[in-house]
């Protein structure tokens, strides 16, 4: 798993303080690979007043994680791509195999994806 994260210092404390009523959160999600190879992309840009619970979420999941995966283990197995935003925070970036999409990775995409609409679809890997 590859990933990318703001000193932790910096992070929030969901517990503590809500956030300010203008905090912008986006996370967009890319699953790569499978048999046909397509590219299905999804975004969440939540209202402020959802914004705890979808900092929780982003929180929850572990950033810091080091790059342990390697290649995907079978063919036409899935790569996921997810990054978050919280406000004026640095993006938090993290590349998964379809193994690694668990627990609080899979809680986080799959509000993504059902967050609305219809993913984005392309061609090519």
């Amino acid at each position: 798993m590859r990933t990318s994260e703001p000193d932790p210092a910096d992070r929030h404390d969901t517990a503590g303080a809500a956030p300010p009523a203008d905090v912008i959160i986006v996370v967009h999600v890319v699953r790569s690979g499978g048999i046909a190879g397509l590219k299905r992309e999804w975004t969440a840009e939540p209202q402020p007043t959802d914004a705890p619970r979808w900092m929780h979420l982003i929180d929850e999941c572990p950033w810091e994680a080091s790059d342990s995966a390697g290649p995907p283990r079978g063919a036409d197995r899935f790569q996921w791509r997810i990054s978050a935003r919280c406000a004026d925070e640095p993006a938090r970036q993290a590349s998964l195999s379809d193994d690694e999409l668990e627990g609080p990775w899979r809680q986080l995409v799959e509000e993504v994806r059902s967050f609305g609409g219809t993913p984005r679809e392309r061609a090519g890997r």
